[in-house]
């Protein structure tokens, strides 16, 4: 993949992560290079700092957050729980999940938010490792009555160190890296 130019992020806003990238992925479309943009990866088989080496290209040398398609496990397909934990900790569900919204205000998907622990539950300790994950609900357009149906087929998963700020993915430079204008006489 060519070089991306300095300053250039893949930040895509939650509309564009459910109703582009995963719809696309749940619709089986032929999108030109998907896969290279955000991978197919079962995340809960790798520790949490192993995961930016597997992102897209587009990802690759992010050092504040990552993008994988999660594939729906076994024990999910017959109705169990999902098994999120790894050789060496577990992700623990916080808050209740929430509805994502389109700018049209329709209700496109369901965000639930993770953090990874160290250790074995209930005695883990708390990293900054974070997780959102994405399910999409689909509504027939064509039938105005039909009932919304969350797909589990595949998620779609965003992972970032956390910076204890409630501005996590807030890109204002740090003041430490803020240049300062020279005054202007006129």
């Amino acid at each position: 993949m060519e070089e991306m130019p300095p300053g250039y992020r893949f930040y895509p806003t939650e509309e564009e992560l459910i109703s582009f990238y995963l719809h696309h992925k749940l619709q089986d479309t032929n999108i030109v290079n998907i896969n290279r943009v955000i991978p197919l990866l079962d995340v809960y088989r790798f520790e949490p700092c192993r995961l930016p080496w597997h992102c897209g290209e587009l990802c690759h040398g992010d050092p504040e957050q990552w993008f994988f398609f999660v594939p729906r496990q076994e024990r999910e397909v017959r109705g169990g729980k999902p098994s999120r934990m790894t050789a060496s900790g577990y992700w623990k569900a916080t808050g209740s999940p929430s509805y994502v919204h389109s700018s049209d205000g329709r209700v496109i998907g369901v965000k639930k938010s993770m953090v990874f622990y160290k250790g074995r539950a209930p005695d883990g300790t708390k990293t900054k490792w974070k997780m959102n994950e994405y399910r999409a609900i689909l509504r027939d357009d064509d039938m105005p009555t039909s009932i919304p149906k969350l797909r589990h087929e595949v998620s779609l998963c965003r992972v970032y160190v956390g910076s204890g700020s409630s501005r996590v993915f807030d890109r204002r430079p740090t003041e430490d890296v803020l240049v300062r204008l020279p005054d202007h006489e006129d």
